[in-house]
C-alpha cells in the first residue's frame, strides 16, 4: 500500500513538472530575437495573420502566420506598416 501511494505521488510530481516545463517553453516560443527576424518583405497574399509578441519579450516583434509556419518580423519595417494600413482600410467594393 505504501509503495503504490509513493508511486502515485511520484507520477503526479513528474506530470506536474512536465506540464510546467511545457508552459515555460511555449511562452518562450512566442518571443523573437533580432537575429530571428525576417529581413525580406513577405508578399501580402502569403500572410494569413499576425500576432504581436508579449511585452515580456526582450525584443519587440510580430509573429506573422504563413501557410507553413510563423516568421518573426520587425513591426517597424516599412512594408509591414504598409500592410497594417491596408488591413485597417474599409473595403471600398462593398455596397
Amino acid at each position: 500500500m505504501k509503495i503504490s501511494s509513493a508511486l502515485l505521488i511520484l507520477l503526479l510530481a513528474a506530470a506536474w513538472t512536465r506540464s510546467q516545463g511545457l508552459s515555460l517553453r511555449s511562452s518562450k516560443a512566442h518571443c523573437c530575437s533580432k537575429e530571428m527576424s525576417s529581413r525580406r518583405k513577405i508578399p501580402e497574399f502569403k500572410i494569413q495573420g499576425y500576432l504581436e509578441t508579449p511585452s515580456t519579450c526582450t525584443y519587440r516583434a510580430v509573429l506573422v502566420q504563413l501557410q507553413k509556419g510563423m516568421v518573426c518580423v520587425d513591426p517597424e519595417k516599412k512594408w509591414f506598416q504598409e500592410y497594417l494600413r491596408k488591413q485597417k482600410k474599409p473595403n471600398s467594393t462593398s455596397t
